[in-house]
């Protein structure tokens, strides 16, 4: 039995590590809770974009929604063995983190690496929308959707319709419109007169802009994130060893 001058000083450690450990498992849960809304929005928002690209369809959405309602579980049942002080628990607890820090971290490094890739995706998802722009697939509404709301006409510019199927008969699509009920169709069916009418940039453009310009921000949260990760594993591993520690000296 270890003298009661040690077990005196190990005790509020213990319960200075339970308040860490507690507190960080309420944060790495509302990490979750924003993960799993994320992937909701992104389902539900980006619809549009991402069924132009249906031969290289993706299923980050999922994966995100997927990824919160785990942390979500995890971060309660971490909060559930800091309060029980179970060695194995947080063992478990610590376990999971770590899987966690090195999936966002490959995902990172992944989309880090691979962002020429899928702007080359884009670009072809685009450029193919227009090509095979009809009134009876889905991508007609996608790629009127992303065309409205973005502000752009085409893939690369708004003359892009020029020698398709559809611009031969209707124009350029009224999506492409600035001003809709300024738009006629002898005006959409003429490229002079429509640049002064339509939007003129293209939509791979405006997106691979914006994808440029944000690759930054989301490459430092996502790296942020996932080293966040390392608190909650030393917190873990540090109390599961104090309460086993502390358990067998009062044996």
């Amino acid at each position: 039995m270890s003298p009661p001058s040690r077990r005196l000083q190990t005790k509020p450690v213990i319960t200075c590590l339970k308040t860490f450990l507690i507190s960080y498992s309420l944060i790495f849960w509302v990490t979750g809770v924003i993960l799993l809304a994320v992937g909701v929005w992104g389902k539900v928002r980006l619809e549009a974009y991402l069924s132009l690209a249906q031969d290289q369809s993706t299923n980050a959405p999922y994966v995100l929604i997927g990824t919160g309602a785990a942390i979500v579980v995890f971060g309660l049942f971490g909060c559930f063995a800091t309060c029980r002080g179970s060695p194995w628990m947080l063992k478990l607890y610590a376990m999971f983190l770590t899987l966690v820090f090195l999936a966002e971290l490959v995902a990172g490094i992944s989309g880090f690496i691979f962002r020429h890739e899928l702007k080359d995706i884009l670009d072809k998802a685009f450029t193919n929308a227009v090509t095979n722009y009809n009134t009876t697939d889905s991508q007609h509404d996608a790629l009127d959707t992303i065309q409205t709301t973005l502000g752009c006409c085409g893939a690369n510019k708004y003359t892009d319709w020029n020698g398709t199927a559809y611009f031969k008969e209707h124009g350029i699509p009224t999506s492409c419109c600035v001003n809709k009920t300024s738009c006629t169709p002898e005006t959409l069916k003429d490229l002079d007169k429509a640049a002064k009418e339509v939007y003129t940039k293209g939509c791979f453009f405006v997106v691979s802009t914006i994808m440029e310009a944000n690759l930054g921000i989301i490459a430092g949260v996502s790296f942020g994130i996932a080293f966040f990760q390392l608190i909650g594993i030393f917190l873990a591993c540090c109390l599961s060893r104090y309460i086993t520690n502390n358990q067998y000296e009062m044996v």
